[in-house]
């Protein structure tokens, strides 16, 4: 699989940036590339920008770690094989590291993922001052 990583420090603590990243069938409130999503802590649906939607399976929703995995299992784009992690990492009091990364088949697919992940985690900042 295609191996992407983007990460962002933000000035926010890590509860807070967690609790973000915990309420998984609400992303697309700080996903750019996301119009809408709905599900529960175990499966959800995200529908793109473009209109695609994927179904994607919650692997694991760590509280302690601060970790949130998902797999694409079905919807509209040709994923052969997909594992999304966001890990969330307290610095300091302040300050928390956010590192997405995704691994992605086919190839083909990477950049445009890339892209909108970058997006997302770059649009962080912004949705945390809301």
């Amino acid at each position: 699989m295609t191996p992407l990583r983007s990460s962002i420090l933000l000035d926010h603590d890590a509860t807070s940036v967690w609790q973000v990243i915990r309420d998984v069938p609400n992303i697309s409130r700080w996903f750019p590339g996301m119009v809408s999503s709905t599900g529960d802590q175990r499966r959800r649906t995200v529908v793109l920008s473009d209109g695609s939607a994927l179904i994607e399976e919650i692997v694991t929703l760590d509280d302690g770690l601060r970790r949130m995995q998902y797999r694409a299992v079905d919807g509209d784009l040709p994923i052969d094989d997909h594992l999304g992690t966001v890990d969330v990492f307290e610095i300091d009091a302040a300050r928390t590291l956010v590192a997405y990364s995704t691994e992605i088949e086919p190839p083909e697919l990477a950049d445009a993922f890339h892209t909108a992940i970058e997006e997302a985690v770059q649009n962080l900042p912004k949705y945390l001052s809301t």
